[in-house]
């Protein structure tokens, strides 16, 4: 099952398949033919970043029944979009806008999608599925339920920083069945495994297809469990996913 990863090093960047702590570069992308270049790193010697540069980040909202909190089960994957300036690489912090009071973490896994996709099939899902990793939906409540709430999700959802993604694309993985565990401060807050996802990663993607083409480094969250909490600079939220890794990322005023 290798590990993509996306990274920065002196002033390059590039793709390479993760083997403990060494990075082996590969020569185009992980969602064409590509080959091994030779060249090697150091994990801790570069700089990670988010896996993809995705053209589109959809998320689903209230898919674990444990998050609905009363709230009716949905009949169909409920669909928003963040912008992909929302995007935040491993390590670097979530930056609560000036104007926020009330932002939430929420770990998430993350569908990659590795081929284009229009009108599939769950099914056939299965075959424009590439990989999955590691998200944080972070959301401002008061802007997203509040008494003066927005009419779309537009800041609540897609403030900068407010998509950290990463640190690997794992491929190979029986996604519809592992662990994902949210740490605030080193404290589990959510854990739960993704076999109780309402809606699973095919009927999710397929769903989407059915109006939006999606394509190669395209991303969807697949949704969070539980509860969340509101976060403050100077914490250090963690989302991890068996067989993926580790998404740390600093939260920053």
């Amino acid at each position: 099952m290798p590990l993509f990863v996306r990274y920065h090093i002196a002033s390059s960047t590039a793709f390479g398949i993760l083997e403990g702590d060494v990075i082996r570069q590969i020569l185009g992308s992980p969602f064409t033919a590509y080959e091994l270049s030779g060249v090697t790193e150091s994990l801790p010697e570069v700089k990670l970043l988010a896996p993809v540069e995705p053209s589109k980040i959809f998320c689903v909202g209230l898919n674990y029944r444990s998050h609905l909190q009363g709230r009716p089960e949905p009949t169909r994957p409920e669909m928003f979009l963040k912008p992909p300036t929302a995007l935040q690489n491993p390590e670097d912090p979530i930056i609560i806008p000036k104007v926020a009071g009330n932002v939430h973490y929420e770990g998430e896994m993350v569908i990659v999608i590795g081929r284009r996709a229009k009108e599939v099939s769950p099914e056939e899902a299965k075959k424009v599925i590439f990989g999955v990793t590691c998200g944080n939906d972070v959301s401002e409540r008061n802007w997203q339920n509040g008494a003066d709430k927005d009419l779309q999700w537009w800041r609540a959802k897609g403030s900068d920083t407010f998509a950290p993604l990463g640190p690997a694309i794992a491929t190979g993985l029986n996604y519809n069945d592992v662990q994902l565990t949210t740490r605030y401060n080193g404290k589990v807050v959510q854990q739960q495994r993704t076999s109780d996802l309402i809606f699973d990663c095919e009927a999710i993607v397929s769903w989407v297809s059915q109006c939006v083409t999606l394509l190669p480094g395209d991303v969807i969250y697949t949704g969070t469990p539980g509860a969340t909490s509101k976060i403050a600079p100077g914490d250090v939220i963690e989302v991890e996913i068996g067989g993926i890794g580790t998404l740390r990322n600093p939260v920053a005023a």
